[in-house]
């Protein structure tokens, strides 16, 4: 389930999670047409959001088995188009394009660990935009 104001990335990671496969499997489903920003060291930053088109939203929906107008509401991003994904020939493909989340809906913070936990039953971080 979605946490109000969380990142796209946050959830699929999360999602990734709880089938108990790593992020980069489940991110498999959508076709990248970047990466992430990175640290120095390489790992991804905790910052990295992802913009997904029509029919990428609708993948993450049937994932979470939750409505799309549910992630609408929770996810700032979820509705955000990205003109290179979503007009191009292959937008009825699943595709997803990677942003730093101040670029799409302002700063983003990690949450609460123990309220993640109270809310999903997952013991795992989640990053959410800070309001402005």
């Amino acid at each position: 389930m979605p946490l109000a104001g969380e990142l796209t990335a946050s959830l699929i990671s999360r999602v990734a999670a709880r089938y108990a496969l790593p992020a980069a499997g489940v991110l498999r489903l959508w076709t990248c047409r970047n990466s992430p920003a990175r640290h120095d060291g390489g790992g991804a930053r905790a910052d990295a959001e992802v913009v997904l088109n029509g029919a990428g939203r609708q993948v993450l929906s049937e994932l979470c088995r939750v409505e799309p107008k549910v992630l609408a509401r929770a996810l700032p991003a979820f509705t955000m188009d990205d003109p290179k994904i979503s007009t191009d020939r292959e937008a009825g493909v699943a595709q997803a394009q990677w942003r730093a989340a101040g670029t799409v809906a302002g700063p983003a913070a990690f949450g609460c660990r123990l309220c993640t936990a109270r809310r999903t039953r997952q013991a795992l971080r989640a990053v959410h935009y800070v309001p402005r």
